[in-house]
């Protein structure tokens, strides 16, 4: 048991950040159903406790549990609820880091949440046609999270094909259009919660790659916050007069520097021109990984 818990702990360490959210997914999903077991074993009901995890749909109760504003989006409703937003996840993850860096990944996850989770709940407490079930609904999934990654990727290489089956090869730009009709086109069915998140997590995802051909990031603030809270809620003074360091026969070094920096970019921009004329199976695997590699810097 201690081997196959270490050899979690590795392979979590060494998978991509796509691969490290479908963990934590997938971990939450079987310490929820696992206590869920517990608690029917004494006669608790699961959706007593777990509606304090999911997003509700009426305001004066999301002030009670501000904090499903995150939970909600870690959660699934069953193992093929899980099964499928895992496998968009995954596919999507390894696209958006060839053309994104990891951090980019980490906080349009986070953004894609909360633009998807907010529009839930302005929706329902906005349209009349809820009204009978705003005080009863609550919103769970990664589904607003996964479609900000799809929309960005396509938004950042539309052209680029990929393979589906029954359908064979679509370009992502077409992919996103009909996932983003459909969701519009069921915002009245019997998930109207669900699809309504997704058009806001397609916001999000739109909004993340067209700010950043402008120079703007707006999951910045997202990854600052995460890592405020991760290194203890501790604040990094920033010296204002740093001290000056002298080196000498920088410039060769400079030169050596910038010289191999321009090699690397002028063969990830080879890879990147082979991806897009034959698709990622043509690469081989050095190329995949010099790929991989240039996503995380």
């Amino acid at each position: 048991m201690g081997s196959f818990i270490t050899d979690l702990k590795n392979d979590f360490r060494r998978g991509s950040i796509s691969q490290q959210f479908i963990y934590i997914n997938i971990g939450i999903f079987v310490v929820t159903a696992l206590v869920a077991i517990v608690g029917m074993l004494f006669n608790v009901g699961k959706s007593s406790w777990m509606e304090w995890l999911e997003l509700p749909a009426w305001l004066p109760q999301f002030i009670k549990q501000p904090w499903s504003i995150v939970t909600y989006m870690f959660l699934h409703a069953g193992i093929l609820h899980l099964l499928f937003n895992m496998l968009w996840l995954y596919s999507f993850g390894q696209l958006f880091l060839m053309f994104f860096s990891a951090r980019h990944f980490r906080g349009l996850y986070f953004l894609g949440g909360f633009c998807g989770g907010l529009l839930y709940m302005v929706a329902y407490n906005f349209f009349p046609y809820f009204e009978s079930y705003l005080y009863g609904s609550y919103l769970l999934g990664a589904s607003a999270s996964v479609l900000a990654i799809v929309i960005a990727t396509a938004v950042r290489n539309p052209e680029y094909r990929v393979n589906l089956l029954l359908f064979g090869q679509v370009r992502l730009k077409y992919l996103a259009l009909v996932m983003v009709v459909t969701d519009l086109l069921f915002v009245t069915s019997n998930n109207a919660g669900g699809h309504i998140a997704h058009l806001g997590g397609a916001l999000a995802g739109w909004w993340f790659a067209a700010g950043l051909r402008k120079g703007t990031d707006v999951t910045k603030w997202i990854n600052g916050a995460i890592d405020w809270i991760s290194g203890g809620f501790r604040i990094q003074r920033v010296s204002k007069k740093p001290k000056m360091e002298v080196h000498y026969g920088g410039r060769a070094k400079d030169y050596e520097y910038n010289a191999r920096k321009k090699e690397q970019d002028e063969e990830v921009d080879r890879i990147l021109d082979k991806l897009k004329k034959s698709g990622y199976q043509s690469l081989t695997t050095e190329e995949k990984k010099r790929l991989f590699d240039a996503s995380k810097r």
